[in-house]
This record gives C-alpha cells, sequence and structure tokens, in this order.
C-alpha cells in the first residue's frame, strides 16, 4: 500500500512494486484519511476478501496535507488488528533529523527510506521482512528496472 499526497510519486512508486512482481495487488491513496477508510473496508473501496484488508506493506509519506503520516499513525494504531503486523516503511522526502528519531522510536515503523522508491529499497525490504518471498525471477526483474536519470542531468525534470 502506498500512503502519498504526490500523484506522479504514487504513479512511479506503484509503477517500481509492480515491476519486481512480488506484489498481488498495489492499493494507492492520495491521503491519511482515504488509507484509515481503505483499511477499515469503507464505502467508495471494493470490498476485499477479507472483511477489512491488511496489507503486508505499507509505504508512507510524512508530509501529507490534512493528515501527516504521524497523525495517520495514531489513528491507525486504533484500529488495527493486534494480530496484523504490516512492515511500515516511511517513505520521505524529510531531511529533518528529528523524523527519523521519532520514527525510529516508533515499534509500528520497520524503515525510514527516502524518495523515490528504488528495486534496491525494495530488495532490501525484502530481504530483511519477508525471508522465502515467493517473487519469481525478482534478481533478474529488479536489474531490468529503468531507474529515474540522476539529479541535474539533463534529462532530470
Amino acid at each position: 500500500m502506498l500512503i502519498d499526497d504526490d500523484e506522479p510519486t504514487n504513479y512511479y512508486n506503484s509503477l517500481i512494486i509492480e515491476e519486481t512482481g512480488c506484489a498481488d495487488h498495489v492499493q494507492v491513496v492520495q491521503s491519511g484519511k482515504k488509507a484509515l477508510e481503505y483499511l477499515m473496508n469503507s464505502e467508495g473501496f471494493p470490498a476485499s476478501r477479507n472483511s477489512s484488508p491488511s496489507p503486508d506493506l505499507i509505504f508512507l509519506d510524512i508530509n501529507m496535507p490534512a493528515m501527516n503520516g504521524w497523525e495517520f499513525l495514531d489513528k491507525y494504531r486504533k484500529i488495527k488488528k493486534d494480530d496484523v503486523k504490516p512492515v511500515l516503511v516511511m517513505l520521505t522526502t524529510s531531511l529533518f533529523p528529528e523524523d527519523l528519531l521519532k520514527a525510529k522510536a516508533m515499534p509500528e515503523i520497520s524503515g525510514f527510506e527516502s524518495k523515490p522508491l528504488t528495486p534496491e529499497i525494495i530488495d532490501k525490504i525484502l530481504r530483511k521482512y519477508f525471508v522465502g518471498s515467493t517473487c519469481a525471477d525478482k534478481d533478474d526483474k529488479l536489474k531490468n528496472i529503468q531507474q529515474p536519470p540522476p539529479p541535474g542531468s539533463k534529462f532530470a525534470s
């Protein structure tokens, strides 16, 4: 699941996840509020196989309008089932050391990564949290994913 208010970022990150072949479905939401609605299986989202969705992996942005990543986490704690423990990774552009320290102090947060999502970040997360993952040819797929141009290159936007 991707929770980020930036549509182009969500598009790129979902593309990277899909190209690795390691996800059955990538749910993208553009706000903490919409994420909570989805996780509570509220109106506007198709019913899942279970009574409420429980993603294995959540990428969460910190800086979003209306409800930021920290506020989402406060509310998420109250609705999540005790037996459901997704890997939750903060995926952010934040350069504030306080954000990293705060993330490290929260038991729900498994990691803190800088945007954009890369095949290397996915690989690191898969190796650390999803040992025995059933991603067919994962390593070959990761090598073939086109990377964005380096910052400052004539192709960077």
